[in-house]
């Protein structure tokens, strides 16, 4: 089974204050749960990011709701441990006031109750949040981010999102919708989004506009859509590299990791080209190590750190300052 890559020193959670009081971190096992557009992955992830069970279903376009609790009862029911406790990972947007969840990717569910639906089917306390959000926080845990203290976590996939760890904490911002990626404008004037704007990044770069663009399924996308995808991509990275003064970007699903050198080879020229501040030098951008699997160990990290208040990573000395 696919666990966190062996010789990488795992996330510790922080301390605090002086007395170096470690914050708590609920021990697994865990049970994941990604929920996307084109599928629903659920599994059971042990401490160390191994998976113990996994399975995925194809996400319907009706029954959304009746096909994933099918899901989750089938992997509980295979794995050889039971879990303590629930993550689950969601496209947005979503209210954290009621854990309801609206994704544009599955118009069905509008302020759906997720995390109430899914605490009722399991009995298990769950923690839910967007999934590129997700995906930081395991690439942080046991992926390409161990160390990494100011970081994005970028999902190219039938959507595109992210989440951002800034001085070791995972931001949320207002509503808990903290670094959405996939609407920042890269294209003024550009094509409708289903967001209701236009020439978002999501609008050029999401597995869907993608099909649409060129007929054809994002597997069989010519070089140069890549390529521009991961220009696109680069773009974006440099604008939110500006305001948020990060590191590295850590970037995942379908869609990026299928392109693979062309989408991340475009996307660091692009970055590179227009990231020319001083405090940008050497902001770079990677595969999540974690490869398909990010999503759904990200989704365990919720459960992990359920209890640890934003701070993901103990925060490092300030760096010397760089002249812009």
């Amino acid at each position: 089974m696919p666990s966190c890559p062996q010789g990488r020193r795992q996330l510790r959670p922080p301390d605090v204050g002086t007395g170096k009081i470690p914050l708590p971190v609920v021990d697994g096992p865990y049970l994941a749960i990604d929920i996307g557009g084109t599928k629903m992955a659920a599994g059971i992830v042990d401490n160390a990011g191994a998976f113990l069970v996994r399975d995925r279903v194809a996400t319907p376009t009706r029954d959304v709701w009746p096909a994933l609790a099918r899901l989750v009862k089938r992997v509980v029911a295979a794995s050889p441990s039971l879990p303590v406790s629930c993550g689950v990972g969601c496209g947005g947007p979503m209210s954290p006031i009621d854990a309801t969840v609206s994704p544009l990717h599955i118009p069905t569910w509008r302020a759906f109750p997720l995390r109430a639906e899914i605490e009722q089917l399991t009995g298990l306390a769950t923690a839910i949040d967007n999934d590129a959000k997700a995906l930081a926080l395991g690439e942080a845990w046991c992926g390409a981010a161990v160390g990494v203290h100011d970081l994005i976590g970028v999902v190219v996939g039938t959507g595109v999102g992210g989440g951002i760890i800034s001085r070791g904490r995972l931001l949320q911002g207002r509503l808990g919708n903290a670094g959405h990626i996939g609407h920042m404008v890269v294209e003024p004037d550009g094509r409708p989004c289903l967001c209701g704007g236009f020439g978002c990044l999501e609008a050029y770069c999401s597995g869907p506009a993608i099909e649409e663009e060129t007929g054809r399924p994002p597997q069989r996308a010519p070089l140069a859509i890549m390529e521009r995808t991961g220009t696109l991509v680069g773009r974006a990275l440099a604008s939110v590299g500006a305001v948020v003064d990060l590191k590295l970007a850590v970037v995942g699903g379908s869609v990026a990791l299928g392109f693979g050198e062309a989408f991340f080879t475009s996307a660091q020229r692009e970055l590179d080209s227009r990231a020319k501040l001083g405090y940008m030098v050497g902001f770079s951008v990677v595969p999540a190590a974690l490869g398909q699997f990010a999503p759904l160990v990200g989704a365990a990290a919720l459960a992990r750190f359920a209890q640890t208040p934003v701070a993901v990573v103990a925060p490092a000395p300030p760096e010397s300052p760089t002249d812009e």
